[in-house]
């Protein structure tokens, strides 16, 4: 292989294992134990309050549906439920939130907050216009459009929910579920750790 061939397959495969990389965060939540903090906390958490009382819930990222999410904290809640030795479980209370992150980026090619267009110095500022977002204007060849900067909300969310577990038959109630039969109906759209490309 020439020196010429060597220096060009090096950085493709640094390319290539950077993006192979990126895509594999790029994907909803599975099915999984908590992990991480703030808004990079996702999976499932249990909590027992009292011998057949728990807090059950899941955080997906932003990628994550509100459907699914509180799809795998019904199947949570289930399977808690049996492996706790009970058999029904019956939510006393239950909510889901959606928390919003806002990110603002600076297109670098136009500024940074502080400097005018073209990376030049200069005074700025900053204004708001529909349908397009933030912008800025002024400095050396800012003018309008100089200064360009994409605000973005990112929402992901967060389900929870109290429940009571117990053995036999499950009560007549709305709220109540049969254990078995939710991780038999749900258990086919869950999409665990190991499973790629679902």
């Amino acid at each position: 292989m020439s020196k010429f061939l060597a220096r060009r397959i090096g950085p493709v495969a640094l390319v290539v294992a950077g993006a192979v990389s990126l895509s594999a965060c790029a994907t909803p939540t599975p099915y999984r134990p908590i992990n991480g903090q703030g808004s990079y906390r996702t999976g499932f958490f249990d909590e027992q309050i009292e011998q057949n009382r728990f807090r059950v819930g899941f955080a997906g990222n932003s990628l994550t549906s509100r459907e699914t999410v509180e799809r795998y904290l019904l199947f949570r809640a289930a399977q808690l439920t049996l492996e706790r030795g009970f058999d029904h479980f019956t939510l006393v209370d239950r909510d889901t939130e959606r928390k919003t992150d806002t990110r603002v980026y600076d297109d670098p090619f136009w500024g940074g907050p502080g400097f005018g267009g073209w990376g030049g110095w200069g005074p700025r500022w900053r204004y708001y216009r529909p349908g397009f977002g933030w912008g800025g204007w002024g400095g050396w060849g800012g003018g309008f459009g100089g200064g360009i900067t994409d605000v973005r909300q990112i929402d992901r969310y967060e389900a929870q929910a109290e429940i009571l577990t117990g053995r036999g038959p499950k009560p007549k109630d709305v709220r109540s579920f049969d254990a078995r039969q939710v991780i038999e109906n749900l258990g086919p759209n869950i999409r665990m750790p190991d499973e790629r490309g679902r």
